[in-house]
């Protein structure tokens, strides 16, 4: 097998087209391959199955009859061949046509994409705002009452009226002039008041009134409102309050600071809560400002990028995608339908993501050319061994998936990214 002609597009920039040769002695062994693979499956008369001869069937179907399955058996390591012989950097998966297949052997045709050649200056000193939110005595509040409303616990109130915020059980029957309507009537229903659940004046109706009280609640249905016979139109509801609960949150006290956190008074658990909400805060001014850093990038960019880089990117944040749904139990087909989405729209939402992936990436691989950014061994090795524990693999299985030079091309864009942010200007 072996590369016959390399040949540079003049009408698209940045494509290729080889022609591949693969010599008739291993193209005859294809196609025997493919004549045992396939024997069986074709009837010949006074032969068993998989026992007709060869030529006997070439005579029956066409001497090609076996071409398409030796071909597809040779354009794997023939292409791989023709792309190292070749040299170049080869993006997205080609298009094949066969040019002759006979006794001679095999002649195919690639058009194939390589990555495009990139321009980036400017971009040690790139000016970047970053801004750290400051954590204020309501965030601190606000995060300490959440913490409270998680260690909640739900009471049965008897001593007084329903108030917003309770969760009050009810009997209610509705009618619009007089008339019982479709889903208008319920028992034993539980609701909060002030969710916003019932129609809008119903739940303040219900505030005021203790358990035992039986009382009508007059309200409007929305103009909008989805049952087309009820739009519009006064109702009166016929209600019963059963009962009557309510959140109780812990004390923010010394206790409630031992049975949330490790600390023994509620001054130190507060100081912790604020000293988190800032790192919280300063990570996200950090993530915001790389951001920031990625964009200036790509407005640097000068590269005529083909199609296929874009295509290939989506596909792999459509993957992704797939993967993480799996992980909830659920998959794409499943995903769609609870979602009214398919697989064109997926693709249109990912696509910016894709195209952005693909753009930076590109510019992280020119500088670390151009600033000359290499990969130790030791970086090398170490970074193996990190992606070994967090997916709890041996180190050796990993070193088996990831080649080493891909390994190491990442390093390098990310070498490439600090070296970046650390020549930013912040303002």
């Amino acid at each position: 097998m072996s590369l016959t002609k390399k040949t540079k597009s003049k009408a698209v920039k940045n494509q290729y087209e080889l022609e591949i040769s693969v010599d008739s002695e291993t193209f005859a062994a294809a196609v025997d391959a493919a004549y045992r693979k396939n024997a069986e499956k074709i009837n010949v008369p006074g032969f068993r199955k998989g026992k007709a001869p060869r030529a006997l069937i070439e005579k029956m179907y066409g001497k090609g009859v076996f071409y398409e399955d030796a071909i597809n058996a040779c354009i794997p390591d023939a292409y791989e061949e023709a792309i190292k012989e070749s040299k170049l950097d080869v993006v997205g998966q080609p298009d094949f046509d066969v040019v002759s297949a006979d006794n001679n052997g095999l002649v195919l045709k690639a058009v194939v994409f390589v990555k495009p050649d990139v321009k980036i200056e400017n971009y040690l000193g790139i000016e970047v705002e970053k801004k750290v939110a400051e954590v204020t005595d309501e965030d601190v509040e606000a995060e300490i009452t959440r913490a409270r409303e998680r260690n909640s616990r739900i009471i049965d109130v008897t001593d007084r009226a329903a108030k917003l915020e309770d969760s009050v059980n009810i009997d209610f029957d509705g009618s619009v002039d007089g008339v019982p309507f479709d889903g208008g009537k319920a028992e034993k229903f539980d609701l909060k008041l002030g969710s916003g659940q019932f129609i809008p004046g119903f739940e303040d109706q219900v505030v005021g009134h203790a358990i035992g009280d039986e009382f009508d609640v007059n309200v409007t249905f929305p103009a909008d409102y989805h049952a087309e016979n009820l739009a519009g139109k006064a109702a009166v509801f016929k209600v019963k309050l059963n009962g009557i609960k309510e959140t109780e949150l812990p004390a923010a006290d010394d206790e409630f600071a031992k049975d949330v956190s490790e600390f023994d008074t509620f001054a130190e658990y507060s100081a912790d809560v604020r000293a988190k909400l800032q790192e919280r805060n300063e990570k996200t001014a950090e993530n915001e400002f790389e951001e920031k850093l990625i964009d200036a990038l790509i407005e640097k960019l000068e590269a005529d990028i083909p199609e296929v880089m874009f295509v290939e990117e989506t596909d792999n944040f459509v993957r992704d995608y797939e993967n993480r749904m799996r992980m909830q139990g659920l998959d794409l087909e499943t995903y769609f339908k609870f979602t009214g989405m398919n697989l064109d729209g997926l693709r249109q939402q990912l696509r910016p993501q894709a195209e952005k992936q693909v753009k930076v990436r590109l510019a992280l691989e020119k500088i670390a050319k151009q600033e000359k950014l290499t990969a130790a061994a030791k970086e090398i090795e170490a970074e193996y061994k990190k992606i070994a524990d967090s997916y709890n693999m041996p180190v050796e299985k990993v070193k088996e998936l990831i080649a080493k030079e891909n390994l190491a091309a990442d390093l390098k864009v990310k070498a490439a990214i600090d070296l970046v942010k650390e020549k930013a200007i912040i303002k």
